[in-house]
Formats: C-alpha cells, sequence, structure tokens
C-alpha cells in the first residue's frame, strides 16, 4: 500500500495517533462510565495539539479526545458547514431515482413548537437515509402566508400604534403586513434549522411568491372553467371580529360552563294551557327562529302537529309545529326550535323541509334589523336583556346551568357565529372520487393503514368546500365584477387584470369599468397546490417538476388529513393527472408526561429551544422519534435525560476508540488494521470468539434497521440500535477489547490489530445508522476518526447482507451467561471489586474449547484469577466447598467460597440480618393476626402488609440456607 495512501491527511482526520501496543506492555483500562482517561504523556499530549489544530482548520469540528463531552454550540456550527458544502441539495451521481417530499409549511408567523420538532424530526430522518443511500434526495421547504393568522399579528400591532386597518387604504395595509414578514417571518424557518433539518434552502418558498401565486390563479381559473367552482350564499363559520369566514380547521371547540334557557311559545289558537317549551343556548336567536319541531312518537306534542306557534317578543309572528323524527325527546324539553340562519344543522333541515333562512345577525355580532327593538345590541348583550323580558313577561320558564360546547376561532380566541354569507365554494364531489380511487387502487398508501377508514369516511360524506375569505392579505380571488351589474349575474374570471378588461370591453364595450372582488382566498387553497406549485406547475417543461414530480412521501400531523392531505390529492389528480406522492406518514401529537396535551392554561408546554440548550438538539430528536406512526407520544424529562447519556455514551465510545488507534504515520500498523474485511463468509468465521459474536450482531442489526428505515418503523431502528449500542458494543465489546489491547503481553500485535479493526469498522456502522436520528454528535465523532474521505451524511449506507455467524453469537451469549453469573455471585457475597477469585468451569468438550479460547476475555470481565482458572468435564474435588452456579445448559461453575469471604465474619453477619429480618417477619404477622388491623384498614394497606409479610418470609428462608451452607463449610474447614 503506497504512502498517499495511508497518509491520511484529510482536514478532519486525527493525526500522529500513537499504537498503544507499540509503547506499553500494560495500559490502566479506560472506563466509559468514567470522564478521566489514561495519563498522557509527552508524546500523547502533542499528538492531541495536532489533533486539536487538525480539527480547528476551520473552526467546525471537535475531537472527542479533547472535550469531555460532546459541545451543543458546535451544532449550529455544523449545519452552516453542512449547507455550505452543498449537501443539502439532490444529488444525482449516484443514483437517478429521487426521493422527494415536500415541507408541510408552517406559518409565516409560527415559532418553534413540539409538532415541528416531531415532523422535522421525522422527515429528516428519511431525507437523511435515502441521501445515504445514494438517492438524489429534495426536501422542498417553505412558509405559509397564514391569511388569518398573519393578518390578526399586524392589526394587533397597529392597534398598538393607535392605527386600525379600516382606517388604511387596502394597498397600505398590505404593504404593512410585508414589512412585518421581511422582518419577522424568517423566525421559523431558523428554528427549523436549528433542528438539524436538511432541506434544501435555495429552493424554499412561499405561499404569496409570485410564481406560486400565478399557479394559484390557473387552478381557480380552470376549476371554474370545468364548472367545479361557484358562487352562492350558504351556512359558514364567521368571525365577528375579523369579520371573515373561517374554514372548519380554524374552529376550536371547548367545554365551558353556561346555561340552558327555557322558554315558552304559545300555540296559536289555543287555551292559556297550549304551549310549548323550548330549552335552548342562544335565546338571542329566537328572533331567526322558522319553525318549531318536535318528534313524532312524543306524546306530549303529537297533537299540535300542524298547527302555528307564535314566538315571543316578535310582536305575534307564527312558525309552524313541524315532526321530525331526528328530535331528541330526551333533550332538554323534546322541542326544538329551527333558526337556520344560526345554526348547521337547523340549516341543513330546513334546506331539506324548503323552510325560509332568516338572519338576525350583522358581520360584527350584533343584531340586524329583524331583532326589532333589540338590533343594533351585540349578541351577549342582547341575550342578558332578551332573557330579563322573558322573564317579566312570563315568558321565560327558568335558566339552568349546562356544559357547553362552545366554538371559538383557533386564531382570535372569540366565539364563531354560523352564518349564512355569500362565499365561492368548490364542488367536491367530483374531486374526491378520485382521490378516493388512488388509495383504492395502491396508487397511494397511507400510514398507518387504519387512517384510510378516516380518509374514506371524509371524501365518501364530502362537502362543498368555502374558499372565500374576507381579508385583506392573502390571493386575490382572480373574479371581477361589472359596475352598475348585479354580481351574480355579470362576473368575469381571469388570470389578470388586463385579461378581464379585455373579456370585459369584448362583451360590454369599451366604456366598461370593472373592479375585483374584494376577497381572498383560504390558505388552504394555495397549500392544496403545495407539492406541484413549488416545483412550477403549471409550467409542465419547468425542470424541477419533470424531476422530482410526482414525490415520494408527504408527512404531517393525522389531524390535518382532511383539510390538507385529502385537498392535495384531489388537486393532484386534478391539475397533473398524477397523486401528488406515494405515501402518507401521519405522526400523533406529543404530550406531557402525563398524556395531557400541551398547554399555555395547563402550563404543560416544552419549549424545543430551551430542550435543545438544556439536553442538545439529538437527544431531543431520538426521543420524539421513537414513537409509533400515527400515535400519541408522551414526552418526559427522564426521556429526554436518559438520550442526553445516550449522545454522552456515543461520545466516551468515540473516545476510547480514537485512543486505541495507532498513530497515522505507522504504515505497518494501519496496513494490518485495513487488510482485515468483513464482507465475506471466510473473514467473518476466521475472527476470534468476540469479534465474530460483535461483527455478526452488527451485520443482523444492519439489515434490520434497513429494512426498518424502508417501512417507516423508525421507533424500531431508533431501539434496536440503541440496545446494540449500549448492550452489545459498549457494554460487552468494548470490555472485551480492553484484554487485546492492554494485556497482551505477548509480543504478538495481532490479536491487538484485529480488536482496533472490529472497533473502528462496528463503530464507524453504529454512526451511519444512527445518523438520520442524531446527526450533530454522529457527525462529529465521524469527522474525529481517521481516513474521512467524505462528510457522514453523504458518506454510503452500510451494505446490508453481509456475512453472520449464528453459532458465534450463540456461543458468546454461552460466555456472557457464564460472566453474568460470576458477576451476581460476586455481588451477592459482596466480593471486593478488584479482587481476584478462583473458579471452576465445568462443561462439555465442545464448550470447554470455545469458552477456554477466550480465558483472558473471561478472566477479565469476570475478576478472576487467570491463574486458578480451571475448565473440566466434571465436578472440582472442593465443590462441596464452592458456590455452584448454573448458567446455562450444560455449562456451569465453582466458585470457592473460602476465596471470595471471610467464612466466619460472614456467618456473624448474616445472624445479625436474620435477626433484624424475623423481628420485621413477626411485626407484620402481628398486625396481620390483629382483628382490629385487618377489619379496619383500607383493603389496599391489608394487602400491602401481606404482601411485605411474604417477602420477608422468602429473604428468611433464603438466609438460613446461606447461613447453614457457609456453617457446612466452617466444620469443614476446621
Amino acid at each position: 500500500m503506497s504512502k498517499t495512501i495511508l497518509s491520511f491527511s484529510y482536514p478532519f482526520s486525527v493525526c500522529n495517533r500513537l499504537n498503544p501496543l507499540l509503547f506499553y506492555t500494560r495500559r490502566r483500562a479506560f472506563s466509559l462510565s468514567s470522564p478521566s482517561r489514561p495519563r498522557l504523556n509527552r508524546f500523547t499530549s502533542t499528538r492531541l495539539l495536532t489533533v486539536a489544530s487538525a480539527s480547528e482548520n476551520n473552526g467546525v469540528f471537535t475531537s472527542p479526545e479533547i472535550a469531555k463531552s460532546f459541545d451543543f454550540t458546535a451544532e449550529e456550527r455544523i449545519y452552516n458547514w453542512w449547507e455550505s458544502q452543498g449537501y443539502f441539495k439532490p444529488n444525482f451521481d449516484r443514483g437517478s431515482d429521487p426521493f422527494v417530499i415536500s415541507m408541510p409549511p408552517p406559518n409565516v408567523t409560527g415559532s418553534l413548537h413540539m409538532g415541528h420538532a416531531m415532523f422535522v424530526t421525522l422527515e429528516d430522518i428519511m431525507v437523511r437515509y435515502n441521501r445515504m443511500k445514494g438517492r438524489p434526495t429534495l426536501w422542498l421547504p417553505g412558509t405559509d402566508h397564514a391569511g388569518i393568522a398573519t393578518q390578526l399579528v399586524v392589526e394587533r400591532m397597529l392597534a398598538s400604534e393607535g392605527t386600525k386597518r379600516v382606517e388604511m387604504s387596502r394597498d397600505e395595509f398590505t404593504r404593512k403586513v410585508w414589512q412585518w414578514k421581511e422582518k419577522y417571518g424568517g423566525t421559523i424557518t431558523n428554528q427549523i434549522k436549528r433542528l438539524g433539518a436538511s432541506c434544501d434552502w435555495s429552493r424554499e418558498h412561499f405561499t404569496l411568491d409570485e410564481q406560486l401565486s400565478q399557479a394559484v390563479v390557473e387552478a381557480f381559473v380552470r376549476l371554474h372553467e370545468k364548472g367545479l367552482i361557484y358562487q352562492g350564499s350558504y351556512m359558514v363559520n364567521w368571525s365577528p371580529t375579523l369579520q371573515t369566514a373561517v374554514s372548519d380547521l380554524e374552529v376550536e371547540y371547548s367545554e365551558e360552563s353556561g346555561y340552558l334557557y327555557h322558554i315558552r311559545y304559545r300555540v296559536a289558537g289555543g287555551s292559556r294551557n297550549d304551549w310549548l317549551t323550548v330549552a335552548t343556548t342562544r335565546p338571542e336567536t329566537l328572533f331567526g327562529d322558522v319553525a318549531l319541531a318536535v318528534n313524532p312518537q312524543d306524546d306530549r306534542y303529537s297533537k299540535y302537529i300542524g298547527q302555528m306557534a307564535i314566538v315571543p317578543l316578535t310582536f305575534g309572528r307564527h312558525v309552524p309545529i313541524i315532526s321530525d323524527k331526528h328530535v331528541d325527546k330526551e333533550f332538554g324539553t323534546g322541542v326544538l326550535k329551527i333558526s337556520p340562519g344560526h345554526d348547521h344543522n337547523d340549516y341543513l333541515l330546513a334546506r331539506k323541509l324548503g323552510l325560509p333562512i332568516l338572519n338576525v345577525m350583522n358581520k360584527d355580532g350584533t343584531l340586524n334589523e329583524v331583532a326589532g327593538l333589540y338590533s343594533g345590541l351585540d349578541r351577549f348583550e342582547a341575550r342578558k336583556k332578551l332573557w330579563a323580558e322573558l322573564e317579566e313577561t312570563g315568558l321565560g320558564v327558568k335558566k339552568e346551568p349546562h356544559t357547553l360546547r362552545v366554538p371559538r376561532s383557533q386564531r382570535g380566541g372569540e366565539i364563531i357565529e354560523p352564518l349564512v354569507s355569500k362565499q365561492w365554494f368548490v364542488s367536491m364531489e367530483p374531486l374526491a372520487e378520485k382521490a378516493l380511487q388512488a388509495v383504492e387502487k395502491g396508487e397511494l398508501t397511507i400510514i398507518p393503514e387504519r387512517f384510510e377508514k378516516i380518509y374514506n369516511h371524509w371524501l365518501s360524506n364530502i362537502k362543498d368546500w368555502c374558499i372565500s375569505r374576507q381579508l385583506w392579505w392573502g390571493h386575490r380571488i382572480p373574479v371581477w365584477y361589472i359596475v352598475g351589474k348585479e354580481k351574480e349575474e355579470d362576473y368575469i374570471v381571469a388570470r389578470n387584470a388586463d385579461e378581464a378588461l379585455e373579456k370585459a370591453y369584448k362583451k360590454y364595450g369599451k366604456d366598461v369599468e370593472i373592479y375585483q372582488d374584494p376577497d381572498v382566498l383560504d390558505t388552504w387553497f394555495s397549500s392544496a397546490l403545495w407539492p406541484f406549485s413549488t416545483l412550477g406547475w403549471p409550467d409542465l417543461s419547468a425542470e424541477d417538476f419533470k424531476r422530482f414530480y410526482p414525490t415520494t412521501m408527504l408527512e404531517t400531523g393525522h389531524d390535518i388529513l382532511f383539510f390538507w392531505v385529502a385537498r392535495m390529492v384531489m388537486m393532484g389528480i386534478e391539475f397533473t393527472g398524477k397523486v401528488p406522492f406515494s405515501y402518507v406518514y401521519l405522526h400523533g401529537l406529543i404530550r406531557d408526561s402525563q398524556g395531557r396535551k400541551m398547554s399555555k392554561s395547563l402550563g404543560n408546554v416544552i419549549d424545543p429551544l430551551d430542550t435543545i440548550k438544556e439536553f442538545g438538539t439529538d437527544a431531543l430528536r431520538f426521543t420524539v422519534a421513537l414513537g409509533t406512526a400515527g400515535q400519541d407520544l408522551n414526552l418526559s424529562t427522564e426521556r429526554l435525560t436518559s438520550n442526553k447519556a445516550f449522545t454522552n455514551k456515543l461520545w466516551n465510545a468515540g473516545k476510547f476508540v480514537l485512543q486505541n488507534l495507532p498513530k497515522e504515520n505507522d504504515i505497518s500498523a494501519w496496513e494490518n488494521i485495513l487488510s482485515y474485511k468483513f464482507d465475506s463468509e471466510e473473514s467473518v468465521l476466521n475472527l476470534p470468539l468476540p469479534e465474530r459474536w460483535v461483527v455478526s450482531k452488527l451485520h443482523l442489526l444492519i439489515d434490520y434497521v434497513s429494512a426498518s428505515y424502508d417501512k417507516f418503523f423508525f421507533g424500531e431502528v431508533g431501539r434496536e440500535t440503541y440496545d446494540f449500542f449500549w448492550a452489545d458494543f459498549a457494554d460487552w465489546y468494548i470490555e472485551t477489547s480492553k484484554e487485546r489491547l492492554y494485556n497482551s503481553g505477548t509480543g504478538d500485535n495481532s490479536v491487538a490489530f484485529v480488536a482496533q479493526a472490529v472497533l473502528l469498522y462496528t463503530f464507524e456502522n453504529i454512526l451511519k445508522v444512527l445518523h438520520p436520528f442524531m446527526p450533530f454528535v454522529t457527525e462529529e465523532l465521524w469527522q474525529a476518526l481517521p481516513n474521512r474521505k467524505h462528510a457522514l451524511m453523504v458518506s454510503p449506507w452500510p451494505e446490508t447482507q453481509l456475512p453472520k455467524s449464528t453459532s458465534s453469537i450463540k456461543k458468546f451469549e454461552n460466555l456472557q451467561a457464564l460472566v453474568r453469573a460470576i458477576r451476581n455471585t460476586r455481588a451477592e457475597y459482596s466480593v471486593e471489586p478488584a479482587k481476584r477469585i478462583s473458579a471452576s468451569v465445568v462443561a462439555s468438550n465442545e464448550v470447554i474449547e470455545y469458552i477456554a479460547e477466550e480465558k483472558e476475555v473471561l478472566a477479565l470481565l469476570s475478576r478472576l484469577d487467570l491463574q486458578n482458572l480451571h475448565f473440566m468435564n466434571s465436578s472440582p474435588g472442593n465443590a462441596d466447598q464452592s458456590v455452584h452456579l448454573v448458567a446455562g445448559e450444560g455449562l456451569e461453575a465453582y466458585l470457592p467460597l473460602a476465596d471470595m469471604v471471610d467464612i466466619s465474619a460472614e456467618v456473624q453477619r448474616l445472624s445479625k440480618r436474620l435477626s433484624k429480618m424475623q423481628k420485621e417477619y413477626e411485626g407484620f404477622i402481628a398486625k396481620l393476626n390483629s382483628p382490629k388491623f385487618v377489619e379496619k384498614a383500607p383493603e389496599e394497606v391489608v394487602r400491602g402488609v401481606r404482601e411485605k409479610a411474604t417477602e420477608a418470609e422468602e429473604k428468611i428462608t433464603l438466609t438460613k440456607n446461606r447461613l447453614e451452607f457457609l456453617n457446612s463449610n466452617v466444620l469443614v474447614s476446621k
């Protein structure tokens, strides 16, 4: 091998590393549980200084040999370095099948919360994995203009300055919003970067970008030309403060205390006793009543069906009494007032029965002229005044407390008013049919599968979509009206004002004047085009559209499956003829440690940025990624603390590996290490048992996690990798390797070379497998390893289907079982940790052969005296004076008791302990024999004492057996 290849002159390699085997015959073992390390001599200190300068050439990376733990402040430097190297952009050098995700665009007004942490982590895991697999990856980011939320924020800002929106022109106001966006709109983007999102920021979009705005207009025009967009007056959710319709998604229902008002309606033409009592939560809407409804099977009221009732305080207005089988006889009084202008269910019933629709509300939440003397009063003020007058006239029967389901605006928090309003709608049924077929035909896979039923149910019962909003911030509806003409009869749909004017000239002549619809489109309308508008649509020749559409994956919360995901599917099929993505991955909510939804009122909101400062981004990402698709995840400080410890364990493992590799100019040592290959069956089988075991387990892990990544089972990936690293590599193989690295006094360095090769091979593959989850610490450790030609994030994913020796795994597990049994016995007899003891291992010749071959490892891990470690086929002569261990079927050990403890002292100690336990046991029994205690104490207390008594009895029996055994040994020794 040439010197050029072995020079390792890459900027992040570790230079001048000393081979411990060439300079020490014995070296103190380095413990991962302690930050301490072998004392540095003059050469090592020089080496570390060289390492520091090598790592700090660009001020990005730090070697774990310098820092005691991973420094979270390095995360931003690492991120900026990745981005500066162009790693976030799709690279077609290694493959041609792209993996594409469109980021769910967060609101431009937003700041980071745990929901963002969840989607950023999961999407980044997918992207980093596929990038390492060699696929060109595009994670396309962007933000949403968030019409209502943004307008509300800016209006509040103006109000603090003493200005109202209505005092400004529309152009002046939108200029103010754009100024606010330029100043504050990048906050959420920068915070998402802090989570490690490897998006292609050069392709970042904003829903009000010129190109995306053109796509929105084009979509509206095409849908209108097909007859799928129409204008009409229908029931919507109305925000009186913002004075706009809001979508169902922007309405949150809360359980609140209120009242149920019982009101008498007299039956027209009846006696003084003929009246119906209505129970309502909103008495002010009675001015909009058009009927009373009763259940036809309700004997109390069936005689009144077909007659008329007089609406209170309306100067004698009559409404019909009708029957409807859906009226609940048990709720309230069993009489339902029908106010179709102010209730969604009443509205649908009125349309079905052909009843008139009366609106009693102005758009600012005050009552209109239909309310007569109450006209101009705020809806809640009117409620109080109306009830007082109903009580005075004897028509108000009673007011009783009642828990209400109150609809509130997600943005402003005010109570939403159901209101009939003229709006623009999209006819959804024709679009929904194709979206249903996409799942049915397998063109779209929803993960987890159970959400397919919800998707199908919603699309099968879909309602037309109200797409207009009475705002100034957003995509202006591309409709123009003719001055002097009725809107319903004469309007022009066009792609821009010039085109609209040209159409108007042709139809009405050159003197015509036009004006644009003041409304804007629902923010979800532009979001529905997101997967293809961001790639250049409607320009089908756009390079990104041709290369990256359809996209691969859409990942988002399950709560917007209807409002966003399904609409993207419908619009994608409608405008491109293709389903916009192949997979939909739905994550759950992040809840607090008690399973409660995070909210400011509960004071249980966990801030991701604060969490990152305390625990690091990697620990946060690893924690939120361990959930299951579609299921909520409880987040606790304990989990974060545990995963911060995992980060530190990785760091210390890296420190150990680095400290035990040869110096880089030791060509001979590196030739030996690099000569070990692990990609053939022969190369694996020729390894010593511990190395065969850990390499085989590693290859099994790579196969398992690669399959799990492909199936989107990210929780499984995290758990399996965590277990392998901590339980197998750190706790067992690193400890085993110390025997090869520090205790080889034979002068044969080959045992050390194989350990160094396996340590490096296993650790670098652990870093690869973990990188999508924990990108920062893994990249930092990777850069500290020698001969790193590429950044970890663009390094090839480990090969799968590599050789494994299952028999070696079983053999090493037997060795592990033996070590555990000896360690447990040492602990049981309180043997000093440093004391080395004798042992006789009994097994078949086959087992003894491979166990004895690793007797040095067994002695190191079990603290045995190597000179007094014997292997045999039958029990030793001193078996009756030894502790007998059964490690597994056909594998036993005998530990001479006198070698472990001072028998006489142990007898005295256990005798005292037995006496104390006996007193405790008698106390428990006395309580249980007391009728007073058993009869009067709570059941769980009695059960607890009974359990303690049983436990004490078992301990007494064990201690007596131990004493009997010790006493027999005392007699034998005498």
